[in-house]
């Protein structure tokens, strides 16, 4: 009989806090990355244009159920869009945008996914720094 290896446990979430409508401390200790946050917005690990229109990507396809992303680093600070991008839905329990640093009350999640978020804190942080430059 052949030993199975377990799967690396994915590490912890990173604690944060939030205060009204933002998490004002980074998730991640490292400086973020606009040109990955860009990366990470424009591509399947983001799925950001599913739903958003950024034309700032340079993409030719872009959604629009969701508001429009142009302008966002001018409307809202880096905490609140940490919030948003970390859990839309504390904000609006209706929204249909993922939470993408979340593991816990989710709900069809396939068996390879379940307790891992989206984007790691890292990446929360990379994203957070992009949009941060739309303004």
């Amino acid at each position: 009989m052949q030993a199975v290896a377990a799967e690396p446990a994915f590490p912890p979430l990173a604690a944060f806090r939030i205060d009204g409508d933002a998490i004002h401390a980074p998730l991640a200790a490292i400086a973020a990355d606009v040109q990955r946050g860009r990366d990470i917005v424009a591509s399947r690990d983001g799925n950001c244009l599913l739903c958003h229109a950024i034309p700032e990507t340079g993409a030719r396809f872009m959604g629009d159920i969701a508001l429009p992303l142009s302008g966002v680093g001018a409307r809202l600070s880096a905490a609140q869009l940490r919030l948003r991008v970390v859990d839309q839905a504390r904000l609006n329990p209706d929204t249909v945008m993922p939470s993408y640093y979340k593991v816990d009350g989710l709900h069809r999640v396939a068996p390879a996914f379940r307790g891992r978020p989206i984007l790691s804190a890292a990446q929360i942080e990379d994203v957070v720094a992009f949009l941060q430059t739309l303004k």
